[in-house]
């Protein structure tokens, strides 16, 4: 894929198992409503007007599954074994794009407008964007064995979601620097010096994980 240079291209990573939700397909084929998780987040970005391009990372194993579950304008590719690897995959299938977001295929009910507020931050100059949300919960510290080692002060935690969104050069910059595995790609961002800024998220734009997560989902549809 060349692309357009200055495009946003939106990455969704779609691997997981789906074990925690009781389910042996994979979690992005599980259906909320009518649509399967992965439709209704290539669905939620298109609908925000502000991404370009979306390319869908699985197991190369399922890449003909995933392209029954969005538009033909989609681009499908193979993954790794590491979310690493996947993300890889798919920064090499953007082309020249200016922007680059990494979307979970488990957010799938992630508003477009939290989306667009993404992109334009990135768009004004920021090199890393993602949204976050206050941590509500008294948040423990343990050692291996279990004890209480340390008790943050939550009022400067956060609670991150996705989209997260990166100027596409410090994101390469990134991943070529990493060494191992990671699920934050912008934890990966702060390890070589960049500042990642936060803008306030969403609570629909919560992860399904679990059951429970995925009955909320429907009950809020």
């Amino acid at each position: 894929m060349n692309g357009t240079a200055g495009d946003v291209v939106a990455l969704v990573p779609a691997a997981g198992k789906g074990l925690r939700l009781g389910y042996d397909e994979p979690k992005a084929f599980v259906c909320l409503g009518t649509d399967s998780l992965l439709t209704r987040s290539v669905d939620g970005l298109r609908a925000s007007g502000a991404v370009d391009r979306i390319v869908v990372i699985v197991p190369a194993e399922l890449l003909d599954a995933a392209r029954g579950h969005v538009s033909d304008d989609v681009t499908v590719v193979a993954g790794g074994l590491e979310r690493t690897d996947s993300v890889r995959a798919g920064l090499a299938a953007v082309g020249d794009a200016a922007v680059v977001l990494v979307h979970d295929a488990a957010r799938a009910l992630t508003p477009p407008t939290l989306i667009a507020r993404v992109v334009a931050e990135v768009r004004a100059g920021r090199s890393a964007v993602i949204p976050v949300l206050p941590v509500v919960d008294t948040i423990k510290e343990v050692d291996i064995m279990g004890a209480v080692v340390g008790t943050p002060d939550r009022a400067s935690l956060r609670s991150v979601q996705t989209p997260q969104g990166f100027d596409a050069h410090v994101l390469r910059r990134a991943y070529d620097a990493a060494t191992d595995s990671s699920t934050d790609d912008a934890g990966l961002v702060e390890r070589i010096g960049e500042t990642v800024h936060t803008i306030v998220g969403d609570a629909l734009a919560f992860k399904i994980t679990t059951p429970h997560d995925l009955l909320l989902a429907q009950a809020l549809l």
